[in-house]
Protein backbone atom coordinates (compact mmCIF):
# COMPACT_ATOMS: atom_id res chain seq x y z
CA UNK A 1 0.00 0.00 0.00
CA UNK A 2 1.33 3.44 -0.90
CA UNK A 3 1.48 6.12 1.77
CA UNK A 4 1.52 9.57 0.17
CA UNK A 5 2.01 12.63 2.36
CA UNK A 6 2.58 16.20 1.10
CA UNK A 7 1.90 18.83 3.74
CA UNK A 8 4.65 21.47 3.56
CA UNK A 9 3.72 25.05 2.68
CA UNK A 10 6.04 25.92 -0.20
CA UNK A 11 6.71 29.33 -1.72
CA UNK A 12 8.71 28.75 -4.92
CA UNK A 13 9.94 31.64 -7.03
CA UNK A 14 11.77 34.92 -7.03
CA UNK A 15 10.92 37.05 -3.98
CA UNK A 16 9.73 34.04 -1.94
CA UNK A 17 11.87 35.39 0.92
CA UNK A 18 9.41 38.27 1.27
CA UNK A 19 6.96 35.79 2.85
CA UNK A 20 9.20 35.10 5.86
CA UNK A 21 7.45 37.36 8.38
CA UNK A 22 3.97 36.26 7.34
CA UNK A 23 4.98 32.60 7.51
CA UNK A 24 6.33 33.10 11.04
CA UNK A 25 2.96 34.60 11.98
CA UNK A 26 1.09 31.72 10.35
CA UNK A 27 3.22 29.11 12.13
CA UNK A 28 3.11 30.99 15.43
CA UNK A 29 6.82 31.73 15.77
CA UNK A 30 7.42 34.96 17.71
CA UNK A 31 10.95 34.43 18.98
CA UNK A 32 12.98 32.48 16.38
CA UNK A 33 16.54 31.27 16.54
CA UNK A 34 18.07 31.72 13.10
CA UNK A 35 20.40 28.87 12.14
CA UNK A 36 22.96 29.51 9.40
CA UNK A 37 26.67 29.31 8.62
CA UNK A 38 29.36 31.95 8.44
CA UNK A 39 29.58 31.85 4.65
CA UNK A 40 25.88 32.61 4.21
CA UNK A 41 26.13 35.35 6.82
CA UNK A 42 29.16 36.88 5.09
CA UNK A 43 27.29 36.88 1.78
CA UNK A 44 24.69 39.18 3.29
CA UNK A 45 21.83 36.70 2.99
CA UNK A 46 21.21 36.50 6.74
CA UNK A 47 20.84 40.26 6.91
CA UNK A 48 18.36 40.13 4.04
CA UNK A 49 16.30 37.65 6.04
CA UNK A 50 16.50 39.77 9.19
CA UNK A 51 15.45 42.85 7.24
CA UNK A 52 12.37 41.01 6.01
CA UNK A 53 11.52 39.74 9.49
CA UNK A 54 11.63 43.13 11.25
CA UNK A 55 11.47 41.29 14.57
CA UNK A 56 14.08 43.44 16.27
CA UNK A 57 16.75 41.44 18.09
CA UNK A 58 16.78 37.96 16.54
CA UNK A 59 19.42 35.55 17.92
CA UNK A 60 21.62 34.04 15.22
CA UNK A 61 23.61 30.80 15.44
CA UNK A 62 26.10 30.83 12.57
CA UNK A 63 28.44 27.98 13.56
CA UNK A 64 26.95 25.31 11.29
CA UNK A 65 29.82 23.15 9.97
CA UNK A 66 29.98 21.75 6.43
CA UNK A 67 28.55 18.50 7.80
CA UNK A 68 26.21 19.06 10.79
CA UNK A 69 27.46 17.50 13.99
CA UNK A 70 25.92 16.47 17.27
CA UNK A 71 28.21 18.90 19.11
CA UNK A 72 26.90 21.86 17.13
CA UNK A 73 23.31 20.66 17.47
CA UNK A 74 23.69 20.65 21.24
CA UNK A 75 25.38 24.07 21.22
CA UNK A 76 22.56 25.55 19.15
CA UNK A 77 19.92 23.84 21.30
CA UNK A 78 21.47 25.45 24.37
CA UNK A 79 21.27 28.82 22.65
CA UNK A 80 17.63 28.14 21.75
CA UNK A 81 16.72 27.51 25.38
CA UNK A 82 18.83 30.36 26.76
CA UNK A 83 17.22 32.86 24.38
CA UNK A 84 13.68 31.68 25.16
CA UNK A 85 13.00 30.81 21.52
CA UNK A 86 9.78 29.26 20.27
CA UNK A 87 10.81 28.27 16.75
CA UNK A 88 13.60 28.00 14.22
CA UNK A 89 14.48 29.62 10.91
CA UNK A 90 17.19 27.85 8.89
CA UNK A 91 18.87 30.01 6.26
CA UNK A 92 21.47 28.10 4.26
CA UNK A 93 22.19 24.85 2.51
CA UNK A 94 21.28 21.37 3.62
CA UNK A 95 23.74 21.48 6.51
CA UNK A 96 22.05 24.44 8.17
CA UNK A 97 18.57 23.01 7.60
CA UNK A 98 19.60 19.59 8.92
CA UNK A 99 21.29 21.18 11.93
CA UNK A 100 18.07 23.06 12.65
CA UNK A 101 16.14 19.77 12.52
CA UNK A 102 18.56 18.37 15.05
CA UNK A 103 17.92 21.39 17.26
CA UNK A 104 14.18 20.88 16.84
CA UNK A 105 14.69 17.51 18.52
CA UNK A 106 17.39 18.29 21.07
CA UNK A 107 15.82 21.49 22.39
CA UNK A 108 12.46 19.85 23.07
CA UNK A 109 13.12 16.16 23.77
CA UNK A 110 14.92 14.52 26.70
CA UNK A 111 18.00 12.33 26.62
CA UNK A 112 20.80 11.69 24.17
CA UNK A 113 20.32 12.63 20.52
CA UNK A 114 21.45 9.13 19.44
CA UNK A 115 18.24 7.51 20.69
CA UNK A 116 16.22 9.41 18.05
CA UNK A 117 18.23 8.08 15.09
CA UNK A 118 16.24 6.14 12.53
CA UNK A 119 18.35 2.97 12.68
CA UNK A 120 17.99 3.02 16.47
CA UNK A 121 14.22 2.89 16.12
CA UNK A 122 14.05 6.50 17.21
CA UNK A 123 11.56 7.92 14.72
CA UNK A 124 8.45 7.20 16.88
CA UNK A 125 10.15 8.96 19.80
CA UNK A 126 10.18 12.28 17.92
CA UNK A 127 6.90 13.95 18.83
CA UNK A 128 4.86 17.01 17.97
CA UNK A 129 6.83 18.81 20.69
CA UNK A 130 9.60 19.32 18.10
CA UNK A 131 10.31 23.01 17.59
CA UNK A 132 8.59 24.44 14.48
CA UNK A 133 10.95 25.16 11.62
CA UNK A 134 10.87 27.45 8.59
CA UNK A 135 13.49 26.61 5.96
CA UNK A 136 15.07 29.08 3.54
CA UNK A 137 17.45 27.19 1.22
CA UNK A 138 20.39 29.07 -0.28
CA UNK A 139 21.57 26.17 -2.46
CA UNK A 140 19.72 23.99 -4.94
CA UNK A 141 20.65 20.43 -4.06
CA UNK A 142 19.63 18.75 -0.82
CA UNK A 143 15.92 19.54 -0.79
CA UNK A 144 16.04 19.37 3.00
CA UNK A 145 13.52 22.21 3.10
CA UNK A 146 10.73 19.79 2.10
CA UNK A 147 12.09 16.58 3.62
CA UNK A 148 11.24 14.88 6.90
CA UNK A 149 14.81 13.74 7.52
CA UNK A 150 18.18 15.08 8.60
CA UNK A 151 21.68 13.59 8.48
CA UNK A 152 24.15 14.33 11.26
CA UNK A 153 27.57 13.16 12.42
CA UNK A 154 27.30 11.97 16.00
CA UNK A 155 30.00 12.32 18.62
CA UNK A 156 31.02 8.69 18.06
CA UNK A 157 31.77 9.42 14.37
CA UNK A 158 28.74 7.75 12.82
CA UNK A 159 26.76 9.68 10.22
CA UNK A 160 23.13 8.81 10.92
CA UNK A 161 19.70 9.81 9.71
CA UNK A 162 16.84 11.19 11.80
CA UNK A 163 13.36 10.96 10.27
CA UNK A 164 9.96 12.11 11.41
CA UNK A 165 7.07 14.01 9.87
CA UNK A 166 7.38 16.26 12.93
CA UNK A 167 10.72 17.44 11.51
CA UNK A 168 9.19 18.50 8.21
CA UNK A 169 9.59 22.29 7.97
CA UNK A 170 6.30 24.08 8.47
CA UNK A 171 7.21 26.32 5.56
CA UNK A 172 9.80 26.30 2.77
CA UNK A 173 10.72 29.59 1.11
CA UNK A 174 12.49 28.54 -2.09
CA UNK A 175 13.83 31.78 -3.54
CA UNK A 176 16.31 31.23 -6.41
CA UNK A 177 17.52 34.82 -5.95
CA UNK A 178 19.44 33.54 -2.93
CA UNK A 179 21.44 31.19 -5.18
CA UNK A 180 22.52 33.75 -7.81
CA UNK A 181 25.84 34.34 -6.08
CA UNK A 182 26.62 30.66 -5.50
CA UNK A 183 30.13 29.79 -6.82
CA UNK A 184 30.33 27.47 -9.86
CA UNK A 185 31.83 24.56 -7.92
CA UNK A 186 29.14 24.61 -5.27
CA UNK A 187 26.45 25.08 -7.91
CA UNK A 188 27.70 21.97 -9.70
CA UNK A 189 28.06 19.86 -6.55
CA UNK A 190 24.66 20.74 -5.14
CA UNK A 191 23.08 20.38 -8.59
CA UNK A 192 24.45 16.86 -8.92
CA UNK A 193 23.04 16.16 -5.48
CA UNK A 194 19.58 17.10 -6.81
CA UNK A 195 20.09 14.87 -9.86
CA UNK A 196 21.16 11.95 -7.67
CA UNK A 197 18.08 12.43 -5.48
CA UNK A 198 15.70 12.47 -8.44
CA UNK A 199 17.31 9.37 -9.95
CA UNK A 200 17.65 7.32 -6.81
CA UNK A 201 14.18 7.96 -5.43
CA UNK A 202 12.69 7.23 -8.89
CA UNK A 203 14.48 3.86 -8.85
CA UNK A 204 13.32 2.97 -5.32
CA UNK A 205 10.86 0.06 -5.58
CA UNK A 206 7.96 1.46 -3.54
CA UNK A 207 4.73 2.01 -5.47
CA UNK A 208 4.13 5.77 -5.48
CA UNK A 209 3.26 7.12 -8.96
CA UNK A 210 2.97 10.78 -7.85
CA UNK A 211 6.48 10.65 -6.41
CA UNK A 212 7.76 9.00 -9.61
CA UNK A 213 6.28 11.80 -11.69
CA UNK A 214 7.72 14.50 -9.45
CA UNK A 215 11.17 12.88 -9.51
CA UNK A 216 11.19 12.45 -13.29
CA UNK A 217 10.15 16.05 -13.89
CA UNK A 218 12.83 17.20 -11.45
CA UNK A 219 15.44 15.13 -13.27
CA UNK A 220 14.43 16.64 -16.59
CA UNK A 221 14.75 20.19 -15.21
CA UNK A 222 18.06 19.55 -13.48
CA UNK A 223 19.70 17.73 -16.39
CA UNK A 224 18.72 20.50 -18.82
CA UNK A 225 19.86 23.37 -16.60
CA UNK A 226 22.77 22.31 -14.38
CA UNK A 227 25.46 23.29 -16.88
CA UNK A 228 23.80 26.63 -17.59
CA UNK A 229 23.51 27.41 -13.89
CA UNK A 230 27.14 26.42 -13.34
CA UNK A 231 28.66 28.38 -16.23
CA UNK A 232 26.40 31.45 -15.82
CA UNK A 233 25.36 31.85 -12.22
CA UNK A 234 23.19 34.86 -13.08
CA UNK A 235 20.95 32.83 -15.39
CA UNK A 236 17.67 33.36 -13.56
CA UNK A 237 15.71 30.74 -15.48
CA UNK A 238 18.35 28.05 -14.90
CA UNK A 239 18.51 28.92 -11.20
CA UNK A 240 14.72 28.65 -10.89
CA UNK A 241 14.67 25.23 -12.56
CA UNK A 242 17.51 23.98 -10.33
CA UNK A 243 15.73 25.23 -7.20
CA UNK A 244 12.60 23.39 -8.31
CA UNK A 245 14.52 20.19 -9.14
CA UNK A 246 16.13 20.22 -5.71
CA UNK A 247 12.75 20.58 -4.04
CA UNK A 248 11.20 17.89 -6.26
CA UNK A 249 13.88 15.31 -5.53
CA UNK A 250 13.22 15.66 -1.81
CA UNK A 251 9.45 15.64 -2.22
CA UNK A 252 9.89 12.15 -3.64
CA UNK A 253 12.12 10.99 -0.75
CA UNK A 254 9.18 9.24 0.87
CA UNK A 255 9.73 6.42 -1.68
CA UNK A 256 13.16 5.87 -0.17
CA UNK A 257 16.66 6.18 -1.60
CA UNK A 258 19.30 3.48 -2.08
CA UNK A 259 22.94 2.47 -2.38
CA UNK A 260 24.14 5.90 -3.51
CA UNK A 261 23.14 7.33 -0.17
CA UNK A 262 23.96 4.28 1.92
CA UNK A 263 27.52 4.77 0.62
CA UNK A 264 27.70 8.56 0.69
CA UNK A 265 26.52 8.79 4.29
CA UNK A 266 29.44 6.80 5.81
CA UNK A 267 31.84 8.28 3.25
CA UNK A 268 30.80 11.72 4.47
CA UNK A 269 31.62 10.71 8.04
CA UNK A 270 35.20 9.73 7.23
CA UNK A 271 38.07 11.75 8.58
CA UNK A 272 40.08 12.72 5.51
CA UNK A 273 43.14 14.94 5.86
CA UNK A 274 42.27 15.55 9.49
CA UNK A 275 38.64 16.62 9.02
CA UNK A 276 35.21 15.33 8.05
CA UNK A 277 34.30 17.58 5.18
CA UNK A 278 33.63 15.47 2.08
CA UNK A 279 30.77 17.16 0.25
CA UNK A 280 27.63 15.05 0.17
CA UNK A 281 26.52 16.07 -3.32
CA UNK A 282 29.96 15.43 -4.79
CA UNK A 283 30.07 11.99 -3.16
CA UNK A 284 26.67 11.19 -4.64
CA UNK A 285 27.89 12.21 -8.09
CA UNK A 286 31.03 10.06 -7.79
CA UNK A 287 29.35 6.82 -6.67
CA UNK A 288 26.21 7.21 -8.80
CA UNK A 289 27.62 5.60 -11.99
CA UNK A 290 28.68 2.41 -10.18
CA UNK A 291 25.32 2.17 -8.41
CA UNK A 292 23.46 2.66 -11.70
CA UNK A 293 25.39 -0.26 -13.22
CA UNK A 294 24.57 -2.40 -10.17
CA UNK A 295 20.84 -1.55 -10.24
CA UNK A 296 20.32 -1.99 -13.97
CA UNK A 297 19.18 -5.62 -13.63
CA UNK A 298 16.88 -5.14 -10.64
CA UNK A 299 13.45 -6.68 -11.25
CA UNK A 300 11.46 -3.50 -10.64
CA UNK A 301 13.85 -1.43 -12.77
CA UNK A 302 13.58 -3.85 -15.70
CA UNK A 303 9.82 -4.39 -15.40
CA UNK A 304 8.99 -0.68 -15.31
CA UNK A 305 11.58 0.25 -17.96
CA UNK A 306 12.89 2.87 -15.57
CA UNK A 307 16.24 3.42 -17.28
CA UNK A 308 14.48 4.01 -20.60
CA UNK A 309 12.16 6.51 -18.95
CA UNK A 310 15.11 8.39 -17.47
CA UNK A 311 16.91 8.45 -20.81
CA UNK A 312 13.84 10.02 -22.42
CA UNK A 313 13.53 12.92 -19.98
CA UNK A 314 17.31 13.47 -20.11
CA UNK A 315 17.20 13.65 -23.91
CA UNK A 316 19.63 10.73 -24.31
CA UNK A 317 19.60 8.14 -27.12
CA UNK A 318 17.63 4.95 -26.44
CA UNK A 319 20.80 2.89 -26.17
CA UNK A 320 22.82 5.44 -24.18
CA UNK A 321 24.95 4.22 -21.29
CA UNK A 322 23.21 6.03 -18.45
CA UNK A 323 26.07 5.52 -15.99
CA UNK A 324 28.59 6.91 -18.48
CA UNK A 325 26.36 9.93 -19.17
CA UNK A 326 26.35 10.76 -15.45
CA UNK A 327 30.12 10.29 -15.24
CA UNK A 328 30.63 12.57 -18.25
CA UNK A 329 28.38 15.27 -16.80
CA UNK A 330 30.31 15.21 -13.52
CA UNK A 331 33.55 15.62 -15.48
CA UNK A 332 32.18 18.46 -17.62
CA UNK A 333 31.15 20.31 -14.47
CA UNK A 334 34.72 20.13 -13.16
CA UNK A 335 33.88 17.96 -10.15
CA UNK A 336 35.97 15.02 -8.94
CA UNK A 337 35.08 11.84 -10.80
CA UNK A 338 36.74 9.42 -8.38
CA UNK A 339 36.93 8.90 -4.63
CA UNK A 340 40.72 8.92 -4.74
CA UNK A 341 40.59 12.58 -5.84
CA UNK A 342 38.65 13.28 -2.64
CA UNK A 343 41.22 11.59 -0.40
CA UNK A 344 39.49 8.21 -0.01
CA UNK A 345 41.51 5.00 -0.36
CA UNK A 346 40.89 1.25 -0.01
CA UNK A 347 41.98 1.23 3.63
CA UNK A 348 38.73 3.06 4.45
CA UNK A 349 36.44 0.63 2.63
CA UNK A 350 35.68 -1.71 5.54
CA UNK A 351 34.37 1.14 7.67
CA UNK A 352 32.31 2.52 4.80
CA UNK A 353 30.81 -0.89 3.96
CA UNK A 354 29.85 -1.49 7.59
CA UNK A 355 28.09 1.87 7.63
CA UNK A 356 26.40 1.26 4.27
CA UNK A 357 24.92 -2.07 5.38
CA UNK A 358 23.47 -0.42 8.49
CA UNK A 359 22.25 2.74 6.74
CA UNK A 360 18.51 3.37 6.49
CA UNK A 361 18.81 3.83 2.69
CA UNK A 362 20.26 0.34 2.22
CA UNK A 363 16.83 -1.26 2.66
CA UNK A 364 15.09 0.74 -0.09
CA UNK A 365 17.51 0.11 -2.95
CA UNK A 366 15.81 -1.73 -5.85
CA UNK A 367 18.35 -4.57 -5.59
CA UNK A 368 19.77 -5.94 -2.35
CA UNK A 369 23.47 -5.20 -1.99
CA UNK A 370 25.91 -7.40 -0.10
CA UNK A 371 29.20 -6.36 1.46
CA UNK A 372 30.98 -7.66 -1.66
CA UNK A 373 28.65 -5.63 -3.87
CA UNK A 374 29.45 -2.48 -1.94
CA UNK A 375 33.16 -3.21 -2.20
CA UNK A 376 32.87 -3.54 -5.97
CA UNK A 377 30.93 -0.29 -6.20
CA UNK A 378 33.56 1.50 -4.12
CA UNK A 379 36.38 0.04 -6.20
CA UNK A 380 34.64 1.15 -9.42
CA UNK A 381 34.23 4.62 -7.94
CA UNK A 382 37.83 4.94 -6.78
Amino acid sequence: MAYIYYLTHIHLGYDALSQLASECARVGIKRPLLITDKGVAAAGIVQRALDVLKFGDVPVFDDTPSNPTEAMVLAAAGRYRDEGCDGLIAVGGGSSIDLAKGVAIAATHPGALTQYATIKGGSPKITAAAAPLIAVPTTAGTGSEVARGAIMILNDGRKLGFHSWHLLPKSALCDPALTLGLPPGLTAATGMDAIAHCIETFLAPAFNPPADGIALDGLERAWANIERATTDGRDRAARLHMMSASMQGAMAFQKGLGCVHSLSHPLGGLEVNGRTSLHHGTLNAVVLPAVLRFNETADTVVADKRYARMRRVMGLPENADLAQALFDMTARLGLPTGLKQMGVDESMFDKVIKGALADHCHRTNPREASADDYRRMLTESL
